[in-house]
């Protein structure tokens, strides 16, 4: 109490700037890590400091021991492990964008998930092969640095001219984050699973694999038979119907059942329920 006591007024805003500094550079590093798989690791760094911190309050001197050995390599490791993420630190503060703030208006899902159901029925028809993936709280931030860049609001339109045939971006998986179509032609994991029917592609391995490892949804158009699947959790729904689909990825993407009948009101009105398409 006496160290603040003895501060004097310029003194206290000094600090307070300080720890202001020293906190939005944190939460903007928290930010950057988000994205990535890099949360489970700061997970499991903090896991390790509560061990140590455990075995030194209750003096278990091997399990300290241990931890004692571990630590001296900590800061290289880190170094190592992190080195996408401090990498993309340092280019977003080499061109200024490190203490931007996003000016990208949050879109409502209804809306998202019309446009979505309107690309996927289009080229669902003409037998156009797709691939869309939605990161969830998992960071797809690996896989998007595969494809090519795009940042862009999620409209029907461009996903049905970035998966046309013989285009550039058509070979590979568009990642959607929120309301961004972030980018496209992206590289996935490939299922291992040897139980998933030999009928299925690489399309569809992608879209199963990269479910399997992170807790993304893949929605799915088949270029043979123009059906749609549904891929959560490693689990592949083939064929699924539209109505089906638009309720599972509201269920998915966000719980609240109210918004349902939102994308409903956005579809043409032969394809809303109980509507049938003319022709």
């Amino acid at each position: 109490m006496s160290y603040f006591a003895d501060l004097t007024w310029n003194e206290w805003i000094k600090d307070i700037i300080d720890i202001s500094i020293v906190s939005y550079i944190i939460y903007k590093l928290i930010l950057l890590v988000r994205g990535t798989k890099a949360v489970q690791l700061v997970k499991g760094i903090f896991v390790l400091i509560g061990t140590w911190a455990i075995s030194t309050w209750f003096n278990l001197y091997t399990l300290k021991w241990l931890m004692n050995q571990m630590f001296p390599f900590g800061v290289m490791t880190v170094l190592i492990i992190f080195q996408p993420e401090l990498r993309r630190a340092l280019e977003q503060l080499g061109r200024g964008k490190f203490f931007s703030r996003s000016s990208v208006v949050e879109r409502d899902l209804g809306d998202r998930i019309a446009e979505i159901i309107k690309a996927v029925n289009y080229m669902a028809k003409r037998k156009i092969g797709a691939l869309i993936v939605f990161e969830r709280s998992t960071g797809l931030s690996d896989y998007v640095e595969s494809g090519i860049k795009m940042e862009s609001i999620v409209s029907s339109e461009l996903l049905i001219n970035i998966f046309i045939p013989n285009t550039p971006l058509h070979d590979g998986a568009v990642i959607v984050r929120g309301n961004l179509i972030m980018a496209a032609g992206c590289y996935l994991p490939l299922s291992e699973n040897p139980f998933i029917s030999k009928e299925l592609g690489t399309r569809h391995r992608a879209a199963i694999g990269v479910t399997e490892v992170s807790d993304a949804v893949s929605v799915i158009v088949s270029e043979e038979t123009g059906q749609v699947s549904l891929a959560v959790g490693g689990m592949i729904v083939r064929d699924i119907k539209e109505e089906s689909l638009i309720s599972k990825l509201f269920e998915e993407l966000n719980p609240r059942p109210k918004e349902r009948e939102l994308v409903s009101s956005k579809l043409p009105f032969w394809r809303r329920k109980g509507g049938k398409e003319n022709g």
